[in-house]
């Protein structure tokens, strides 16, 4: 009896990561048969997050050059890491040979200034959804979107669902139920408030207020990344 091949996920790490883009996912992905979580960065160094805490990459770009499944999440950060050509690199040479290119949250904002989504419909956090189009990326308000072995999900804590849904299509449905279960993914939030058609207007323009405070001009900037990355 042969040994059963493992299942490589390498997730990208950046400095303003939301935690919860990577953390939600990893947990589901991890409980795939057979699965190896690397955490995959420009160097070893603890990654700064917009939780207030750091995460440890377990690999370098260069110790994985390639990987069965390619998941970019997102954050504050996104726009500093579209610019950064090493993380394009890699991103660029995982992702051309992964079976599985997956994005939560902004990270399909990345993917996409990688040219991985140009001509696909993708999901993304619905403060940022729109900015796909300066890329060619058809932008797609749904919590999880598949367009061939193209998936995203959309912000957040969309990541959880976008990650059984993932488990379901590699390892069939009954598995995903399974894992579910065994997380006890069962939501009942307190507020309806997690899409910006529920909010109240003050939230949503105290949200508003913290993007523009802490990403200031970001969907100009994204315009102006996407249309250095198109000359």
């Amino acid at each position: 009896m042969t040994e059963a091949q493992p299942i490589h996920i390498a997730f990208l790490l950046f400095p303003g990561i939301t935690q919860l883009d990577m953390t939600g996912p990893a947990q589901v992905l991890s409980r795939l048969p057979h699965a190896r979580i690397h955490l995959v960065s420009r160097t070893l160094d603890p990654v700064p997050t917009d939780a207030q805490f750091a995460l440890l990459p377990t690999a370098t770009f260069a110790d994985v050059p390639r990987a069965d499944i390619l998941c970019v999440p997102g954050g504050f950060g996104t726009v500093a890491a579209m610019e950064d050509e090493a993380t394009l690199a890699w991103l660029r040479q995982v992702g051309t040979e992964a079976e599985w290119v997956t994005s939560v949250c902004t990270g399909s904002l990345l993917l996409a200034a990688a040219g991985l989504l140009t001509g696909y419909r993708a999901a993304c956090h619905w403060a940022s959804r729109e900015q796909l189009t300066f890329f060619g990326v058809e932008p797609v308000a749904k919590r999880v979107v598949f367009d061939r072995n193209r998936v995203s999900g959309g912000g957040v804590t969309a990541g959880i669902d976008f990650a059984l849904a993932l488990v379901a299509a590699i390892a069939g449905e009954e598995h995903a139920k399974f894992v579910q279960l065994s997380l006890e993914y069962d939501p009942h939030p307190p507020f309806d408030s997690g899409s910006p058609e529920r909010a109240d207007a003050a939230t949503l323009a105290r949200y508003r207020a913290m993007v523009e405070k802490y990403a200031p001009g970001r969907t100009e900037k994204v315009k102006e990344i996407a249309g250095k990355l198109a000359m």
